[in-house]
């Protein structure tokens, strides 16, 4: 009879693929673009997040990017201004 309070293991396999040319283990699940997130592998805590929070801001980010999205918000609420059907002759001097 078996032991009730012991699980069974599950079965492992040394598997290597035939053409896999890269480096590293090919079964390691992580995103392309993790090591330029700087909130990719932070640590647990207040403090941390608030330094690493702290830090973001004090980076200069790039300045087209910044330019592309002031164009597309500022699109995007003229356009909304046009369908509500707002009057923006009360901002012109008469």
């Amino acid at each position: 009879m078996r032991n009730f309070l012991k699980l069974r293991k599950n079965k492992t396999f040394d598997y290597s693929p035939r053409y896999y040319k890269g480096e590293g283990s090919p079964y390691k699940i992580e995103h392309k673009l993790d090591k330029f997130r700087s909130t990719a592998h932070t640590q647990r805590g207040i403090k941390s997040k608030v330094t690493s929070a702290m830090d973001d801001l004090k980076t200069q980010g790039d300045r087209n990017l910044r330019i592309r999205f002031l164009i597309i918000v500022a699109v995007l609420i003229l356009l909304f201004l046009y369908i509500i059907d707002f009057d923006l002759s009360i901002f012109l001097n008469p």
